[in-house]
């Protein structure tokens, strides 16, 4: 993550700063006053949730060319898939695979350990009320139930600009992955043309995105007043048992999950393979940004795992934008952490869109400070939970963020093991030079 400051201080340290300054307010007027004082109420009505709300429909307008820009360049740098050959097709369906197995492992610690549960339905339906009026009504103007195979096929759009329309994500992100896609198969100038405005259109987003991630302390101070003055300190023990999962279930994808896969699709002894990404690793944790770590994995790769060169290369930063494990992983615990803080129970359809989202938006996630935060959002309102929630976990994002960025990291370098097995520098010798560092991976 970039150092963003602002008056002298990290961006980080004021989003902390306005998460104990409006968790320590609303805990003060729910212990000494109550919610329902008339002054609190109007305070939360006319100040602090507007003031939320524009900071959450500011992310909301940056979903729709986010996601689409970021998802087809981030398929569009696999390069020419024709000289890739089996490398550029196993980084894909590789990258692809291990963060469904990610997610999966999020969604299985949340709905085992259940960390939201035990919230006074009452308060939660009270503040599910007031989510509602600032997030958009998916879930009333959606269909009860959906078959399996009308699932699938809405995921293809028969008019990708209506689906933008509706909000509906799935669809227009089938649409920039198909779209990625054909920029790989039509190389031409036109085309090279054409990535390039892509490209420039993930630069204004990410760097309108920055600006308005600026407004995020005092947005989270809002939110979280908001959020403490209905629910107290039981609000903390929730937060403790979110941190808890999350860490827990990075945990296993780390330390079960990458040596398993290491061991058995890269034939590399675990132990020799974490010896060797341990300084990247190290940096990755310290600075929670993969571009500062990026030169370190390179090095790794090359000198402690003695990987062919260029499709080191390749893979790494390839997958420093699109195999983002830790992300699609916090992404899932959030979404379901959250869901089950307001007492909403997801459907296994529900939960099944959650994890694609999750697993697409990881290739879609800005490498922006506290860039996953407007795909969180946006699952949030595709399942119908109040989007306002999301301050409930700003505070503690900072040390979260050098947990999933280690373990994208070093994802990469695990993907990076797996692909370069029975390949070589020549089996890349026709293909494109690596791309550029890729920005950081933070989110």
């Amino acid at each position: 993550m970039t150092q963003t400051k602002r008056g002298g201080l990290p961006l980080h340290w004021l989003m902390l700063i306005g998460f104990v300054v409006g968790l320590g307010a609303g805990l003060f007027v729910n212990l000494t006053l109550g919610s329902d004082v008339a002054w609190v109420e109007w305070l939360t009505a006319n100040v602090t949730g507007p003031i939320g709300q524009i900071f959450l429909r500011l992310l909301f307008m940056m979903v729709i060319p986010l996601l689409f820009s970021a998802l087809v360049i981030g398929v569009a740098e696999m390069g020419d898939l024709a000289s890739l050959g089996r490398a550029g097709l196993k980084t894909l369906l590789l990258t692809i695979l291990i963060s469904g197995i990610a997610v999966v492992i999020g969604l299985g610690m949340v709905n085992l350990l259940q960390p939201g549960r035990g919230v006074d339905p009452a308060l939660a339906q009270s503040l599910l009320e007031q989510g509602r009026a600032g997030a958009a009504n998916i879930v009333e103007n959606a269909p009860t139930s959906i078959s399996l195979g009308d699932f699938f096929l809405d995921l293809v759009p028969s008019n990708v600009f209506t689906a933008a329309a509706e909000n509906a994500i799935l669809p227009v992100m089938v649409f920039a992955l198909f779209f990625g896609i054909g920029l790989v198969m039509a190389k031409s100038p036109a085309t090279d043309r054409l990535q390039e405005v892509i490209q420039g259109l993930f630069e204004v987003t990410m760097k309108l995105i920055n600006l308005f991630i600026k407004l995020a302390p005092l947005a989270i101070a809002c939110l979280m007043f908001n959020l403490a003055a209905l629910f107290g300190v039981e609000l903390l023990i929730r937060l403790a048992a979110y941190v808890g999962v999350a860490v827990g279930a990075m945990a296993i994808h780390m330390f079960v999950v990458y040596p398993l896969v290491v061991w058995l699709l890269g034939g590399m002894s675990p132990v020799a393979f974490f010896r060797g990404v341990r300084e990247p690793m190290i940096v990755a944790f310290s600075t929670a940004s993969s571009n500062a770590s990026l030169t370190f994995s390179l090095r790794a790769a090359e000198e402690q795992l003695h990987l062919p060169r260029k499709i080191a290369r390749f893979v790494l930063t390839v997958g420093a934008t699109a195999n983002q494990n830790g992300t699609a992983l916090f992404e899932g615990v959030t979404v379901l952490f959250l869901a089950q803080f307001f007492g909403i129970d997801l459907t296994l359809t529900q939960q099944v869109v959650v994890m694609l989202v999750c697993i697409l938006g990881g290739v879609g996630t800005a490498g922006v400070p506290a860039g996953s935060l407007p795909v969180v959002a946006m699952i949030l309102v595709m399942v119908g939970v109040p989007a306002e929630g999301i301050g409930l976990i700003l505070g503690v994002d900072r040390f979260l963020d050098m947990c999933r960025t280690t373990l994208n990291v070093t994802g990469d370098l695990a993907l990076a093991t797996i692909v370069s097995r029975g390949e070589s520098d020549d089996s890349l010798q026709d293909g494109p030079d690596p791309a550029p560092l890729a920005p950081a991976k933070s989110a």
